[in-house]
């Protein structure tokens, strides 16, 4: 039988396009419309409405870049009408994009009601429904000219990404503003037909259910008069009645639809635009509920919910009344969606807390589900987060994007590295902006890898990445397919229904254990240092200002600064989303987030000094205070005392360089600034590789097929230039001072001894374009797995690559240390601020070298096009002779250094001591229901079991175990001596300690 399919296939496209869509709108007129342009940033509401327009008409350029513009439009429905469905047809000047990436608007009525947000898929505002005829119509829109930086090829640099250097010349021209009658029967024979020809592309050539779309869609076609479409569209619909009530069968896949935006927090928009984004959104879709009875939508992001509350009362309002009705749904319970392998220990707990705390405030809910569909890969320490969080369900879509290896499940159970649970899946429909059309749909059927077993599966249903959400096409769509032959069914669910229908049916899901690795994106782990130091700076700041606090709240009855401390954490959080701290966004919000930085240090420094006076007496420079959760320098550990320091020498070496000598270490730097020695005077253990040098920088061409930010590709590494031509290396005063130069760049580094370490500090002049830079340290030491520290622990990964698993996590993330060890003896190199490093093993062919790298700096040019030029300092110290637990402490170290100070003064005794250093306390401060109860987490770090007795510098009437937002999940217990705490290899527990 001869298929016809090729040719209905081009009928129908043509038929669509030029007759029957042209048709939904039969008749319209012109609007009147004015403009006003707001002279600088956006301005309030009111204002905009308020301000006196002037002339512009339709084919008029408008809008500079990142500039507001409030369009006035106003008309009358024509009497002839009356008793039809009227609209108004608002086309700014898009183009066929999808919607967030370039202009966009909010319409507001005249006194100030939110109507609905206007993108290229969302052009209408309904008037009538049905008009009387005579209506006077006025609208105010306020219109954003947002540049398009993704563009059709979209990674060409360009300076539009700053409003400093996008220039003024208007990117737009207004090209429709009509009042116009809405053909209802039309529009829905437009759908009918989308979704049967879909449907038909997808199914099998010679299936009986092909030929009866096709017989249908040709009759339908048929009964079409091409001149008068109107006339005719109820009786194309009626020759698809049969096909479209046919119903799918017993065994079809279920999809259940959640509306859905994924709304990215800053990318190619600044935080301010998202403002703008989240309100013209969250006005589509609380329309959207009123209009479509079956529709549930859920967002995410608590953070994009308070700026509704904050700046869009007139729409927070609409959305309250839609949540309160349990069909506008909040989801993931985190400030943001955020980067889950570099945010710290604490801000990941943080971003559940302050998330989930803002739903069960502002609404009473505290949902279960993680929601992170665009995240770039999973730290393997997540999964006991979420637990202690009180949630057990996790849900994302981006795992689909990894290059090298399919991951064999869509649903199953993630066992993280203290050996949590939780159920996880990955959508089959392989997007998280699902349209419902017809080959998404067959996809996720296709796709789905746990048939025979399970059958559900979710599709977030809506345009994302900049906004607009779930369109009434997109729910008509769905409506067709919710129980129809050669479709999965597809029902509008909450990811709380879904979650329960997929956990019923799949009791004992597989599991799988470990990191979340996404083969793809590997430089965001690199890109954008200073906003990736400013992370961690702010981290280290953040648990030093509340351990101070709490301390001298404690013992010196100073106010505990809770409301400066909310803000500040909630900025730091915002600011770890998943395209902001990876690098990924555009030029204007990574100089806002280096000044962010900035104001961030100045206010935790001035707290933390305020806190250290008080703990003092006034005599604060006579104290060095130690806010690591290990003793230092005589120092203890969350006190202050006098620090004992034992300095290290600096001699000349023979046949030139210099060499550091101090009582546990002795390194010998050559006259190429490079270590060619560094002995453990301990063991009389050599830690750099025969013949070979570390602290050597290397130079790597840096070009990935795509995605210039956020990839890295492998074949980068056939290209290198070790850089060890010195222009000069002296030695003053303990340590040694390199500087060399390269290309347009220059580097000084600083070499010294700090008790067991050898402290490398790296100042780069970074004006290269399109390359990595690299600091290794070949070690000898022959290892076949290493760790890097993750969030409450640490992950083990392969050095070798015998499968292409292995292979394929060529670069990865670490937090403040990476390690190596042989049984007995082992290396750790800790840092200061970066994440991105690789780890290979034999490269001089002897099978005995493992070499570590940290990744310094790149210099992709899209979207920022002068990403990481100019100066940077790092901070990086390799550790000879080191156990994991040496690692663990010397990471803290470097990331919080002793405060010192000068003269003698009293010991501050810790506020909370532990008697075993595999405990590690995490944060100390006080609970946020301000009752003055002291919060101690704590975990353990090491990977074993640890029993530990726990000590408070203060009177305990009662302490008891929480969660993460401090509510009780045990029974309060008496202390005795000291409060016995016990827990699995990297177990986290949370006290609260009421004090006496």
């Amino acid at each position: 039988m001869h298929d016809d399919r090729d040719l209905v296939e081009a009928r129908l496209k043509r038929v669509l396009d030029e007759r029957i869509r042209p048709a939904i709108y039969p008749e319209s007129v012109p609007l009147e419309v004015a403009v006003w342009h707001a002279p600088g940033e956006p301005v309030p509401v009111a204002e905009g409405l308020a301000a006196e327009p002037g002339p512009i008409a339709v084919g008029q350029a408008w809008g500079a870049p990142w500039g507001t513009s409030w369009f006035t439009v106003t008309g009358t429905v024509p009497m002839e009408w009356s008793g039809r469905i009227v609209e108004a047809i608002l086309d700014l000047g898009f183009d066929e994009n999808m919607p967030g990436f370039q202009c966009e608007g909010l319409v507001y009525r005249p006194d100030g009601t939110p109507v609905k947000g206007l993108n290229p898929r969302n052009q209408w505002v309904r008037v009538g429904s049905p008009a009387e005829g005579g209506e006077r119509v006025r609208l105010h829109v306020e219109a954003a000219s947002n540049p398009v930086i993704l563009d059709y090829h979209p990674f060409l640099p360009t300076r539009m990404g700053d409003k400093e250097t996008a220039g003024t010349d208007p990117l737009y021209r207004l090209a429709r503003v009509d009042l116009a009658v809405f053909d209802q029967t039309v529009w829905e024979l437009v759908m009918d037909l989308e979704v049967l020809g879909e449907l038909m592309l997808e199914l099998p050539v010679d299936g009986a259910r092909r030929w009866e779309l096709l017989r249908a869609l040709e009759r339908a076609l048929d009964a079409v008069d091409l001149q008068d479409v109107g006339g005719t569209a109820a009786a194309a619909r009626a020759e698809l009645t049969g096909v479209l009530s046919s119903p799918a069968v017993p065994s079809a896949h279920r999809i259940s639809a959640v509306g859905h935006a994924h709304i990215d927090s800053a990318w190619l928009w600044p935080l301010r635009e998202t403002v703008r984004k989240v309100a013209r959104t969250t006005s589509n879709m609380t329309a959207l509920l009123e209009d479509e009875p079956d529709f549930v939508f859920a967002m995410s992001q608590a953070q994009q919910w308070a700026w509704v509350k904050e700046h869009r009362p007139e729409v927070w309002a609409k959305v309250t009344k839609a949540v309160a009705a349990g069909r506008f749904v909040p989801a993931g319970g985190m400030w943001v969606e955020s980067d889950t392998n570099m945010p710290g220990s604490e801000a990941m707990a943080r971003q559940f807390v302050h998330g989930k705390r803002f739903f069960i405030d502002e609404f009473g809910v505290d949902n279960e589900e993680v929601w992170l569909p665009d995240t770039f890969g999973f730290a393997a320490g997540l999964p006991q987060i979420i637990k202690a969080a009180g949630a057990k369900r996790l849900l994302t879509q981006k795992i689909s994007w990894s290059q090298t290896n399919r991951f064999p499940h869509h649903t199953f159970l993630w066992e993280g590295i203290d050996g949590t649970r939780i159920f996880t899946h990955f959508p089959p429909v392989d997007t998280y902006n699902c349209s419902m059309r017809g080959r998404e749909l067959a996809h996720a059927a296709r796709n789905f890898k746990d048939k025979g077993v399970a059958r559900h599966s979710l599709a977030p249903t809506g345009w994302g990445d900049g906004g607009g959400g779930t369109t009434r096409e997109m729910v008509a769509k769905a409506a067709r397919v919710r129980d129809l032959e050669g479709s999965p069914k597809v029902a509008w669910e909450t990811p709380a229904e879904f979650f329960a229908k997929a956990e019923a049916e799949y009791p004992h899901p597989p599991v799988w254990v470990g990191e979340l690795y996404l083969e793809l994106h590997r430089g965001t782990l690199t890109s954008q240092a200073k906003t990736k130091q400013g992370n961690r700076r702010s981290e280290a700041l953040l648990r030093e200002a509340e351990l101070w606090s709490a301390t001298a709240a404690v013992r010196a009855g100073v106010d505990y600064p809770y409301e400066r401390l909310d803000r500040i954490w909630k900025t730091v959080l915002l600011h770890q989303f998943h395209d902001i701290l990876p690098g990924s966004s555009i030029a204007w919000v990574h100089r806002e987030a280096r000044r962010t930085y900035e104001l961030v240090a100045e206010e935790l420094n001035a707290i933390i000094g305020d806190a250290q006076d008080a703990l003092a007496a006034g005599q604060a420079t006579g104290l060095c205070f130690n806010g690591s959760p290990h003793a230092r320098l005589g120092v203890p550990a969350g006190g202050a005392a006098s620090a004992r320091v034992r300095p290290a020498t600096c001699t000349e070496r023979a046949g030139g360089g210099y060499v550091l000598e101090g009582p546990l270490l002795r390194a010998e730097i050559d006259a190429r600034g490079l270590v060619v020695s560094l002995r453990d005077l301990e063991t009389g253990r050599e830690a750099v590789a025969p013949g070979r040098a570390a602290n050597l920088l290397q130079l790597h061409p840096d070009f990935p097929n795509k995605w210039d930010a956020w990839d890295v590709d492998a074949f980068y590494r056939n290209t290198v230039t070790d850089l060890t031509e010195a222009d000069r290396v002296t030695g003053d005063g303990g340590r040694v001072e390199i500087r060399r130069s390269f290309g347009s760049s220059t580097v000084t580094q600083w070499i010294s001894l700090d008790e067991g370490r050898l402290d490398i500090e790296t100042e780069v002049d970074w004006h290269e374009t399109e390359k990595i830079l690299k600091l290794a340290f070949p070690l000898d030491v022959r290892a076949d797995r290493y760790a890097s520290e993750s969030q409450y622990g640490h992950v083990f990964r392969p050095t070798h690559t015998n499968t292409s698993w292995e292979a394929a996590k060529f670069e990865a993330c670490n937090h403040r240390f990476v390690h190596v060890e042989e049984p007995g003896w082992g290396v750790a190199l800790v840092t200061d601020s970066t994440y991105g490093h690789d780890v290979t093993r034999d490269v001089d062919g002897t099978g005995t070298t493992t070499t570590l790298r940290a990744s310094l700096l790149r210099a992709p040019r899209f979207p920022d096009p002068e990403t990481d030029q100019g100066v940077h300092r790092f901070r990086h110290g390799l550790v000879p002779n080191a156990s994991i637990g040496d690692a663990v402490r010397e990471g803290y170290f470097v990331n919080q250094p002793v405060r010192a100070g000068s003269g003698a003064a009293e010991v501050v005794e810790p506020l909370v001591a532990v008697d075993d250093d595999a405990v590690v306390v995490s944060a100390v401060k006080l609970a946020d229901d301000r009752s003055g109860d002291v919060i101690v987490r704590c975990y353990e770090s090491r990977g074993g079991r640890a029993r530990a007795t726990l000590r408070a510098g203060f009177p305990v009437a009662e302490v008891v175990t929480t969660d993460l937002l401090e509510r009780p999940t045990g029974e309060p217990q008496r202390p005795g001596d000291g409060i016995p705490v016990t827990l699995r290899p990297f177990e986290l527990v949370t006290l609260r300690m009421k004090r006496a």
